[in-house]
């Protein structure tokens, strides 16, 4: 996981953001301060494909703060290999005042890409003034990490969890709090053995509800999966835990195994069928899309995801997106 290439697709998924933030799919003024450009235009299907899973991701994020907030509760989210995301400060904007609904904000990512971040962050008056309560408050920032008023930004392996756990303690991480895990295209960059580690860890360590909320590659066994394979080798990026991504039933399973009381997933087919209807209407018309069947097989071999544990604290019997 910590070779270049892997670290390289950080920079292709925030460049994509980017051009379709550009394209009006939806409004991220932080995402400008991550990338110096905008890149090369990115494909119609490419901007439709992150805006389905920005706009589902950030739903579930609001729907289980919602939950919380119901039980008088605040949460915490942990971001793994977050990279340049911005989903932080589009929650200061979403969610006013956020200090009420949640308690803490940690992203992790190896340091080689934190120690960016970090720079990012000091250089821009726009994002660093997000993550202090007042001009009063203090940043405490170091080469790869950063801890600021609710949010922090740490350097490590996550799978390392005693590492981890020294990490999340500067953070303040409080493991009776009703926790939201966030992984974007990542679990399948590790080894097998330790994402089963690491989501056991998360079902002893927290005691409270817990939610994982995941993107990933799905349906890898048939053809176009391989084509997706066959690329990312190309690239040096190996795909170690492709297995856990054959399926809705492999997704889901990973997670129950390790201790989940519950797990859904979804095509992303099925996830922008669900979107707001004018909603789609609007971004439909933003560009001419000739390659409808190319992304229609790109959406049925990616996936959003829910794994939840502790669901006598949250109902997710009639849990949907919106």
């Amino acid at each position: 996981m910590g070779d270049e290439a892997v670290q390289s697709t950080n920079l292709d998924a925030t460049f994509s953001k980017r051009s379709a933030v550009h394209f009006g799919y939806w409004t991220d003024p932080y995402i400008s301060q991550m990338v110096s450009s905008m890149g090369e235009r990115k494909a119609p299907e490419i901007h439709l494909g992150y805006f389905t899973r920005v706009t589902a991701l950030k739903s579930l994020i609001l729907k289980t703060v919602e939950y919380g907030q119901a039980l008088g509760r605040k949460v915490q989210i942990v971001s793994l290999g977050a990279g340049f995301d911005t989903l932080f400060w589009r929650l200061r904007d979403e969610l006013n005042p956020m200090d009420e609904a949640v308690n803490n904000y940690i992203e992790v990512d190896l340091p080689e890409v934190t120690a960016k971040k970090c720079y990012r962050i000091k250089k821009s008056k726009l994002l660093l003034s997000k993550v202090v309560q007042d001009d009063d408050d203090e940043v405490k920032l170091s080469r790869t990490d950063l801890h600021g008023h609710r949010y922090h930004l740490i350097g490590a392996d996550f799978t390392d969890l005693t590492l981890l756990a020294r990490k999340l303690a500067e953070c303040q991480i409080d493991y009776a709090l009703p926790t939201i895990f966030l992984a974007e295209c990542v679990l399948i960059y590790i080894e097998p053995t330790k994402v089963e580690r690491f989501l056991s860890w998360t079902t002893t360590a927290f005691t409270s509800a817990l939610v994982f909320l995941n993107h990933e590659q799905l349906n890898m066994n048939d053809r176009f999966g391989a084509v997706i394979v066959e690329n990312m080798s190309s690239r040096g990026c190996g795909l170690p835990g492709v297995a856990a991504c054959q399926s809705p039933a492999a997704q889901n399973g990973r997670f129950l195994a390790r201790g989940y009381h519950g797990a859904l997933c979804w095509t992303m087919s099925e996830v922008y069928e669900l979107l707001p209807r004018d909603e789609v209407n609007r971004v439909e018309k933003l560009e001419l899309f000739d390659e409808k069947e190319l992304m229609r097989q790109l959406f049925e071999h990616y996936c959003v995801g829910i794994a939840w544990r502790n669901q006598d604290k949250f109902n997710f019997d009639d849990f949907d997106f919106w």
